[in-house]
């Protein structure tokens, strides 16, 4: 369905879009594309809302939006589609980003999940999408969204930024070399910079998804021939730059793109429930099985034992003075103040008992 015969009169589109119509690579046809293109979202933080913005403003029909965490106030400098409201009121970032985006074009259908993207819903989630867009925070996703990207043959694009530095990469499948082609495997917990490790200044945070972003409009309008395929570095505090040609290191013995082995998309161990969020002072745990229970049957369950906060997207109960227990519908939990596994496991066996 065209959704500028829809949701738009022709001069609707005209006045919304006329100075990017204007842009000869895009013009009216590629409008018309645009309107029609579905893209996802991985991760509304930083790089996740400049993205949707950008996704949203420019008119693409459908952008689904993904993500596993609520507003904090530490989030404020950087994540521009929030606000002091949202941190005080613990909305899940999807939900705040989806109202927020809503008002800036209500032709657009904007799909919100507050979930965490894992080997068991990856392919529910991005299978129905022209590109993917990578706002995450975590090598592991990553690695999962390039499985994703490669069996179901749909481009995404790589952004990264932490301090003053930045990079991004797109990626096609059958096309150029794939994530893992580069990187063997994901990084070890705690070996690199993370934003909360090393701080973020917000102008690089706009130059890598900018970049991402008119690459997704480019694979949207069907521009392939001007995509940049070099991995794109930036340092703005140093005045840093770089582009590094990546053509030549696509293997031919690559698990992923060349053998077709799905190893993050297929993985299904205990090693891929519970998480160490590294930088974050939190360990994720999953549910092998999701919980059926709602919200409301938790609070019960937990006031006695401490403070608990409740909305109507999860619930917050201070175990002490130190932890915080975050649960979601489903099951899924956040155990904030601390990263030691065992402690979460002990924490969320006492509390949690699934």
């Amino acid at each position: 369905m065209d959704p500028y015969l829809h949701t738009e009169t022709a001069s609707d589109v005209d006045s919304r879009y006329s100075r990017q119509i204007l842009f000869p690579p895009i013009g009216m046809e590629g409008q018309r594309k645009l309107g029609l293109g579905r893209v996802a979202i991985v991760g509304m933080g930083a790089l996740g809302t400049v993205l949707a913005n950008h996704m949203v403003r420019a008119g693409v029909g459908f952008v689904r939006i993904i993500d596993r965490d609520f507003v904090d106030k530490s989030n404020l400098q950087r994540q521009m589609l929030y606000d002091e409201e949202d941190a005080a009121a613990t909305v899940p970032k999807s939900i705040a980003a989806a109202k927020r985006l809503q008002l800036v074009n209500s032709n657009v259908v904007i799909d919100p999940h507050v979930c965490d993207l894992n080997a068991t819903n990856a392919e529910q989630l991005l299978h129905d999408v022209d590109v993917i867009l990578d706002g995450t925070d975590n090598f592991a996703v990553r690695f999962l969204l390039n499985d994703v990207s490669l069996k179901l043959g749909i481009p995404w694009i790589y952004g990264g930024a932490v301090a003053s530095r930045g990079v991004s990469l797109t990626i096609i499948p059958e096309r150029t070399p794939c994530l893992r082609c580069l990187f063997t495997q994901a990084p070890a917990a705690g070996t690199t910079d993370t934003c909360d490790t090393a701080g973020v200044i917000g102008g690089i945070i706009h130059v890598v998804a900018s970049f991402q972003a008119t690459e997704a409009l480019k694979l949207l309008v069907g521009a392939t021939e001007q995509l940049n395929l070099s991995m794109q570095q930036w340092d703005l505090w140093f005045n840093q730059n770089s582009a590094i040609r990546v053509s030549g290191a696509k293997k031919s013995d690559c698990p992923a793109c060349a053998q077709k082995q799905y190893e993050y998309l297929d993985a299904h161990l205990e090693s891929d429930t519970i998480q160490s969020l590294c930088g974050r002072n939190s360990v994720q745990i999953l549910p092998v099985i999701p919980s059926t229970q709602p919200l409301e049957y938790w609070e019960e369950r937990l006031q006695p034992l401490g403070l608990v906060e409740r909305n109507r997207f999860l619930l917050k109960f201070h175990a002490s003075s130190d932890i915080q227990i975050i649960l979601f519908p489903g099951g899924r939990v956040l155990i904030q103040g601390t990263e030691d596994l065992i402690q979460a496991k002990s924490l969320y066996s006492r509390y949690i008992g699934m």
